[in-house]
């Protein structure tokens, strides 16, 4: 029977299975009643899971003890926010069909696929929020069941929704045996969607929401696929901290960017030019410039060398690299041979044969550089060297191209093309602890003269079941 490891490092047994929502009422009413979730084992879960094994649990509360706001709680309740805004525009909206609905940093969004003649305006906010509110007010239990995968796949199928019918398979090629849904309520009396979780207990914990804007998506990112509505909403424990962040938002909006870029004329968006290709104006240039040089300045001081490389670079190259096919939906399309095309057009050459052949290597073309890292390899691999000439620093302010979607491109956060500080080093293993530590004091240099101070550190490993990786295994996990 499991025994329950705490935070604080104390012990609960149990002579039957139990779940999180049992342990909270078992340590006091006070976090009965706050508790919005758990995590077992580090994986954030609802309070009516079972536990029928030894683990270690941590309730989750709306905020941690040091009284700050608990980013597993607001994953919980922004998630939960999204279900009851998905039930919400169902219920006013006849014939919307549902895609995914996942919380995000800044709160939630769902995809939508509207019937024609449907839509939805920033109108139609103000009744969608009274629908949720209803819903809210109702206080219904979030209910999950599960069924064997074809028996839940035979359900999608029935239901006819090719949305959920996509996602349930992607959830089996993913390896799960089984499909789970939530019903805000009664399985097969109230609304319900397919979801892995997790929830917070039930829609009256939800504390304060509100729909925000409203974007252009398309079903899996792909714009020649089926065009959806994407609705943004954010959601917190209570309507104070509700308040705060709308409070921060107004205040963002006029230090904005895009509103300060055109007031002090730094930059243009020109749509001539294209999306997300940024014309830097001579005000701009200037700013741009002087940041170059003290960053410059800097990198020559820890012993980089400043190379530059061009804009475009072969598909073999990045063949090698593995940018390409696998990234290809984030890349400019491949700049072909004139006479190529012209010869396989005449052979009777497909779209999809094109494609096709491309990523098998038959055709060669040209790709606008998507990372600075193949050609500043090839720069070291030029010449034969010694261990004894090692570290080698490259750096580069290169220029990179990603095809970002239409709908997600913004000011000078989300563009096609950018200018990127960028460097790469080449050292013994013995060096690699001092390369570490020279990095990050050039990164908290720059970032503290120019008065950044809140940001985060992510530190991306290799993970054992990909294989999106080089070199011996024994050397990661060394790292």
């Amino acid at each position: 029977m499991p025994r329950i490891t705490l935070p604080d490092g104390s012990e609960r047994s149990y002579d039957a299975p139990t779940s999180p929502a049992q342990v909270a009422a078992d340590i006091g009413p006070g976090l009965a009643k706050a508790a919005l979730g758990a995590t077992i084992n580090g994986e954030l879960a609802d309070l009516s899971r079972a536990i029928d094994e030894d683990c270690a649990l941590s309730l989750v509360t709306a905020k941690t003890r040091e009284g700050e706001i608990d980013e597993q709680a607001l994953f919980l309740l922004r998630h939960s926010a999204a279900h009851v805004m998905a039930e919400a525009i169902t219920n006013l909206f006849p014939g919307v069909q549902l895609v995914y609905g996942p919380p995000v940093e800044q709160g939630f969004y769902y995809d939508m696929a509207f019937p024609d003649g449907t839509n939805v305006s920033s109108e139609d906010f103000e009744r969608i929020e009274a629908e949720m509110t209803r819903i809210v007010k109702e206080d219904r239990p979030f209910t999950r069941y599960e069924m064997p995968l074809a028996e839940g796949m035979s359900k999608l199928e029935a239901e006819g929704s090719k949305f959920k019918i996509d996602n349930a398979r992607r959830a089996a090629e993913a390896g799960s045996a089984e499909l789970s849904w939530y019903a805000t309520g009664s399985p097969g009396t109230d609304w319900e969607d397919l979801c892995r979780g997790p929830h917070v207990p039930s829609t009256g914990r939800i504390g304060a929401f509100k729909v925000m804007t409203l974007a252009s998506s398309y079903w899996h990112g792909d714009e020649n696929s089926d065009r959806l509505t994407r609705v943004y909403g954010i959601a917190f424990a209570d309507k104070k901290q509700l308040k705060k962040h709308l409070e921060l938002l107004e205040e963002a909006k006029k230090r904005d960017h895009r509103v300060l870029g055109k007031q002090l004329k730094l930059f243009h968006i020109d749509e001539q030019v294209g999306q997300g290709l940024v014309l830097w104006t001579p005000n701009g240039a200037v700013v741009r410039q002087e940041l170059q040089n003290f960053i410059g300045e800097e990198l020559r001081k820890q012993g980089y060398d400043q190379v530059f490389t061009p804009h475009i670079g072969k598909l073999d190259l990045y063949r090698t690299s593995g940018h390409f096919p696998y990234y290809q939906e984030s890349q400019y399309t491949p700049v072909i041979d004139r006479a190529q095309i012209s010869e396989l057009a005449t052979e009777g050459c497909s779209c999809s044969d094109l494609a096709n052949r491309l990523e098998d290597g038959e055709i060669e073309g040209y790709l606008l550089k998507p990372m600075n890292c193949p050609h500043h390899i090839r720069i070291y691999a030029s010449e034969q060297r010694s261990y004894r000439e090692l570290p080698v620093r490259l750096a580069e302010f290169g220029t990179v191209y990603r095809w970002e979607q239409s709908g997600e491109i913004g000011g000078l956060t989300r563009v096609r093309g950018f200018t990127q500080d960028d460097a790469h080093l080449f050292c013994r293993e013995d060096q690699i602890a001092d390369e570490v530590r020279g990095c990050l004091s050039i990164v908290k240099l720059i970032f503290n003269t120019l008065g950044m101070t809140d940001y985060r550190v992510r530190v991306g490993t290799r993970d054992p079941d990909s294989s999106k990786y080089v070199g011996d295994p024994g050397n990661w996990d060394k790292a």
